[in-house]
């Protein structure tokens, strides 16, 4: 005897439609494996449940789906156990101790890991470049934080490469993922 049931298909989470910009990124090209890191991302933003959706979704096709991604919580304000990407999940974790605070861990099914440079979102676009860069270059085996500090020491940040001009503090903070609280309406005239 053969039972037949009728199920419905399973639910899967779906991202948002979203009108964030494609992500930045610079991968090795293919060829042996040699350094530390496998490429550079600078994200727009400290809010991975926004920045990771696109990341992944971009990396698919080139390294196979994305199914977990690990951070050092260290400059993520907050990091959630699960990303809706495109009708699937990523899943999320966190090493304070055991991973880079400058780095991003990717692993799929159908090839490996992945280890990304994490480019600070307040970085300038010619620092930014110069790490892409380095992150990228097969002769360089530095840890993302060593590439990080040795950026900082050749190259200061001046506050006009730190925000375009005339970008105000507010500004950059809302750029970098933070809100601005309401204006409170003045009580008795004060």
């Amino acid at each position: 005897m053969t039972v037949l049931t009728a199920r419905p298909p399973p639910t899967a989470p779906t991202a948002e439609p979203s009108d964030h910009p494609p992500p930045r990124l610079s991968v090795k090209p293919p060829g042996p494996a040699s350094g530390l890191l496998d490429g550079a991302w600078w994200p727009r933003s400290r809010d991975l449940a926004r920045e990771l959706p696109a990341l992944t979704d971009l990396l698919g096709p080139l390294w196979g789906r994305i199914t977990r991604v690990t951070v050092n919580p260290t400059y993520w304000p907050d990091v959630p156990r699960k990303v809706p990407v495109n009708g699937r999940v990523v899943k999320v974790g966190w090493f304070r101790a055991e991973q880079d605070p400058h780095q991003l861990m990717l692993r799929s099914y159908r090839v490996g890991r992945w280890d990304l440079l994490i480019i600070p979102p307040e970085t300038g676009a010619e620092a930014a470049g110069r790490l892409m860069a380095a992150a990228c270059d097969p002769r360089i085996a530095r840890t993302g934080s060593a590439l990080i500090a040795d950026e900082l020491d050749r190259h200061p940040a001046t506050p006009a490469e730190a925000d375009p001009p005339g970008r105000t503090q507010a500004e950059a903070w809302e750029a970098e993922g933070g809100a601005m609280a309401a204006p409170v309406a003045a009580v008795d005239g004060r």
